[in-house]
């Protein structure tokens, strides 16, 4: 089924003392802190008193409410970095474990996030709770019976900044596979992680979505099926790779973005004085993906694919295992439980007969971002089979495949069968 998930803001609340709670008894300390602990200095907004009982049975109310009346399956805390540390997170790049335990952490925020979810979960056990928080605060997402908060997800917030850094700042050529392994991989055991590639934080009021950034004003003159444009064969190829390997290295959930997942070009920005009460860019353009003469609709046909794949072969259910990487190649591959992920990062080196060493079993190719449907060039033949072969490097033997890895493309193939099968046969 399709879990409802709703945005839910206890981080701070409005300054607007018509509509708000800011004065409603007259003083500015009946729901907030007094004085300049109760002014957001980057949000022009009101802070929560979470010491006070009064603002914990308004806020946990609150999240049952929309559990009972509009039986909601959970919730994302928004802004939790913001509500755990009494700086709000502002200027501290969070490098050192002593970070997370000092004077600076707000103990009532951190007590009432725990109540949050304990109420939530006795009202629906079957509830899901995501902490956005950039800080990676130990125990935000770790049981309560472990002494965490009792979060069931925490966003991997790193990542879409990696991403968009990655694709800002570096070089094709300089892409570092051992970065991207880290960035995807590092999490703590005892926490369960939400990784993506873009949020609202990207796309949102003037910044690009991923796609913009990677074709820009190309995506205006190029995307008919017939164009031929060496930017927007980069930026599609990309686009389908940075997906998919987000998604497969994940480990927990994987989250998209509105028009993510059909390549949607431009920001969002709803209206406002900037824009002059504008509402050009507070949409997003569906029919893009629907038209047959354009290629946004190969993006979703991957998207589609490659999220059935994930569903049919349990994808987040499964260990992950590294097999390669190859800085110079630009080459990355591990493995899914059944499922073997090769990526070829290069943006012009097709690697041949690419050797990999592999468990004993048969192999048969499952995937392809490279596939036409897909908007690709097609350079690797559908449904191929691969044996095991077997290779001396440096007086050692080593078995494994042999596989046409093209540039800019990520091939899956899944294991048919191990060696216990092999043996009894």
């Amino acid at each position: 089924g399709i879990a409802v998930i709703m945005d839910l803001v206890h981080s701070h609340s409005v300054r607007n003392e018509i509509e708000g709670l800011s004065l409603f008894d007259g003083t500015s300390y009946q729901y907030f802190h007094e004085g300049g602990r109760g002014e957001h200095p980057a949000w022009d907004s009101k802070c929560f008193d979470y010491g006070k009982p009064e603002v914990l049975h308004f806020l946990l109310s609150n999240c049952r409410f929309w559990l009972d009346e509009y039986h909601l399956d959970g919730y994302r805390f928004d802004g939790v970095t913001s509500m755990l540390y009494r700086h709000h997170g502002l200027g501290d790049a969070f490098t050192s474990y002593d970070q997370y335990f000092n004077d600076t952490i707000d103990e009532d925020a951190v007590s009432y996030l725990t109540l949050a979810n304990k109420v939530i979960h006795a009202v629906r056990p079957d509830a899901i709770t995501v902490a956005e928080d950039v800080s990676g605060m130990p125990g935000l997402g770790a049981r309560q019976e472990d002494g965490g908060m009792g979060f069931d997800y925490r966003l991997a917030m790193g990542l879409p900044d990696f991403w968009f850094r990655t694709v800002q700042e570096t070089a094709d050529d300089d892409w570092d596979m051992w970065a991207l392994w880290y960035e995807l991989t590092s999490r703590r055991i005892d926490e369960k992680a939400v990784s993506y590639v873009e949020s609202h934080d990207q796309a949102i009021v003037g910044s690009k979505t991923m796609v913009f950034e990677l074709m820009d004003a190309e995506m205006y003159h190029s995307m008919r099926c017939e164009d031929q444009s060496a930017t927007i064969d980069r930026g599609m190829a990309l686009h389908k790779m940075i997906r998919l390997v987000t998604l497969a290295l994940s480990g927990h959930a994987y989250l998209n973005f509105m028009g993510n997942e059909f390549g949607h070009p431009e920001w969002v920005d709803f209206p406002r004085d900037g824009n002059n009460w504008s509402y050009h860019y507070a949409r997003r353009q569906w029919s893009l993906r629907d038209n047959e003469m354009l290629k946004y609709r190969f993006l979703a046909e991957f998207d589609r694919a490659m999220v059935t794949l994930a569903r049919e072969e349990r994808m987040l259910d499964q260990d992950i295992q590294l097999l390669t990487i190859r800085n110079d190649e630009k080459v990355l591959a591990f493995a899914h439980g059944n499922l073997f992920f090769f990526f070829n990062f290069h943006p012009d080196q097709s690697l041949v007969d690419y050797f990999i060493e592999m468990p004993p079993g048969q192999y048969t190719l499952a995937f392809d971002s490279d596939q036409p449907e897909f908007g690709g060039h097609g350079r690797v033949q559908p449904g191929q089979r691969f044996d095991i072969v077997e290779r001396k490097e440096h007086q050692v033997r080593k078995r494994g495949i042999q596989v046409y890895l093209p540039s800019r493309t990520a091939l899956v193939v899944k294991r048919e069968w191990s060696k216990g099968r092999e043996s009894s046969e």
